[in-house]
């Protein structure tokens, strides 16, 4: 495993670390590298777009239907 330093973290964020760590009964230490792992674990928006671009869209609504159920919303 790699140790990780990080410096220049405000007394503010340390306390509130500190203070939700007491609260699931974890070390600082383990309740931020649990927090890091979940930061790690999510797409980037760079990776969600290209999902999305990859996906097919052939069999969605066409514009005309989504500017029909706009105009109809409208009434």
């Amino acid at each position: 495993m790699t140790t990780l330093y990080i410096r220049d973290v405000s007394e503010d964020v340390a306390a509130t670390l500190k203070e939700r760590a007491v609260a699931e009964g974890k070390s600082l230490s383990a309740y931020v590298a649990a927090e890091l792992a979940k930061i790690a674990s999510r797409p980037t928006n760079e990776e969600i777009v290209a999902r999305l671009r990859a996906r097919d869209r052939s069999s969605g609504p066409t514009r005309e239907d989504i500017v029909a159920a706009v105009e109809a919303g409208r009434r």
